[in-house]
Formats: C-alpha cells, structure tokens, sequence
C-alpha cells in the first residue's frame, strides 16, 4: 500500500559554509567551501517521504524569484505534488544560511521571507485533496495559524495529522487538540514542556502532557539513543543506528519523512516504522547536503538488511 500525505511547510534554498570549526563571537573565519541546495523542513520532509515512496503533495509559498522556481523544480523532480505552492509576490523564497564544521555539527539561520508570510489564503483551493490523503504534516516554519487551520480540515476528513515543532516555540493554543502525533527532539520537547528528558520516566512524563493536551502519540528523537514512543499504551525506545556522522542537516527531516512514508493510519507499525525512520536518517548524516543526501527507499531497504 501506498501512503498518501500531504506535508504543509516551508520551503528554503540552503547556502552551506564549511569550516574547520565555528567562529567565536566577533571572530572571522574563512570557510573552506560553499556550497547551495534546495532545503527547508517541509520540503526536506516532503522529498524523504517522496523517495520512500509515499505519493506527496506539498502546501507552501515560494516568492516569485529564480529561488522560487529552482525550488518548485526540485520538489517536482522527486516526484512530489507542487500545485498547492503558490507564488508570493512580495516576499522572497526562504532562505537559511548553514555553518557546517569539520565534525558535522550545524547551525543554521532561517530568512522565512514567503514562508512565514503564509496565510491561510493557501489552503483556498485544497477542498478536493482531504479525501486524496492518509496523512498531513507540519512543522514551525511557517505561521501556527495556517497549520491549525489545515489540521482543522484534516480532521474533519479523518486524515491522521502529525506536528513536528520545530524549530520550538510556545504552541498557539488549540493546535494540539487536533494534533494525533507530536515529534519533536528532545531538546525540543524540553522547551515546550518543561520537562528535562534524563531517563525514561521524563519520556514517560513527557508523553502524559502532551496526552493531557489532546495529543494521542507522543514520539521523541533522542540522537545516538534512539527514538521514544508512547502510543495506545505501549512505548518504548527504538535503538539507533550507529554511524559517524558527516552533516546532521535534515536527519529529524529525513526521520519524519521516513516514518509517514511507512506509517499505516492505525499506527499499528509504530515500531517498525521508526526502524525505518531511524535508518533512513543514519544515512543522511553520512552525506553531505540537505535534500541531496536523503535516500531512496531501496537505499533505506539494503542497509536495513545489514
């Protein structure tokens, strides 16, 4: 069975600077390469549930620049569905400027520019698509309104809604009432809550608050320990896979792509789901790039079988 999801997010043009490591406040450092790639969470989400295998439609803005174009033909080229990008012709597509350092580490700055000028104006002509999808997902990208507004409509159409809160920020009230699945990281997960994550009754505490705001499941990505879940019942960690990173740019998108692609609507395959997820996301770390280091599906199945 094929997964049909719909991913709601940002799109962004990615400039990658390398460095040996990251500059002091007010010190200059010369990068050792520079490189640009399409990225953005929610297209990074969108190209790894589409190289999984999932049939995906993409709801985002672009401006109405070259940025823009070069990014609706990088999310076609994968396959994935581009009529619910519009154009924004007073903001220009977003950009993030990344600082990779020889140990793999980042940081990022986000310009949202049409990202975050989104508004619910996007969702006008989607009527037709809530009974095309399985799944809808977000993130913090783009403006909570238009995320609450879609998760509305996804749940009057039994689509299973799943929220990545990244990056954290104080949730607009009544998001998570129509949010089934919330997966943030750890750290993620701490500011939202307030809750430091140290063993796994934190994760077990974790979960009950967000349960306490309407949210059913409860996954949290842990790194090198693994992934945490707390759903129907039952939770547990899912080891990871060990590899030495090279850049950790879009392994939690890879892991929420991954894992929707595998996902059934009964949530029945949690478990097995995550393996995938946390496979997939081991090896784009192992590359380099946002976007261009995600893997194919039949990539994820061979190292899987090692």
């Amino acid at each position: 069975m094929t997964n049909r999801i719909a991913v709601l997010g940002s799109i962004n043009v990615d400039t990658t600077y390398h460095v040996a490591r990251f500059p002091e406040p007010g010190e200059t450092l010369s990068a050792t390469d520079k490189s640009s790639a399409p990225g953005g969470k929610g297209a990074n989400q969108a190209v790894a549930a589409a190289r999984s295998g999932a049939q995906t439609t993409f709801i985002g803005m672009v401006g109405a620049d070259n940025e823009g174009r070069f990014m609706r033909e990088a999310l076609q080229e994968d396959g994935v569905d581009t009529q619910f990008v519009g154009n924004d012709v007073r903001h220009g597509t977003g950009t993030a400027l990344v600082t990779l350092d020889a140990n793999g580490q980042n940081d990022i700055m986000v310009y949202g520019g049409a990202n975050q000028a989104m508004t619910t104006a996007v969702l006008d002509r989607t009527d037709d698509l809530w009974d095309q999808v399985d799944f809808l997902v977000s993130q913090f990208e783009t403006p909570q309104e238009v995320t609450l507004a879609a998760f509305k409509l996804a749940k009057e159409h039994g689509v299973t809604t799943i929220l990545n809160p990244a990056p954290a920020k104080e949730i607009l009230p009544g998001l998570l009432a129509v949010t089934d699945v919330i997966a943030p990281n750890e750290t993620e997960s701490a500011l939202l809550t307030g809750i430091e994550i140290n063993d796994e009754a934190d994760l077990a505490k974790t979960a009950d608050y967000f349960r306490g705001q309407g949210v059913a499941t409860t996954l949290v990505t842990l790194g090198s320990r693994g992934a945490y879940f707390n759903h129907n019942g039952k939770s547990g960690i899912v080891p990871a896979f060990k590899v030495k990173a090279v850049d950790t740019t879009a392994a939690g998108d890879t892991f929420i792509g991954g894992l929707v692609s595998q996902l059934t609507p009964s949530m029945e395959n949690l478990a097995d789901a995550i393996t995938y997820a946390q496979r997939a996301s081991s090896l784009t770390v192992q590359g380099m790039g946002a976007m261009l280091s995600i893997p194919t599906r039949a990539q994820v199945e061979e190292a899987l079988k090692n």
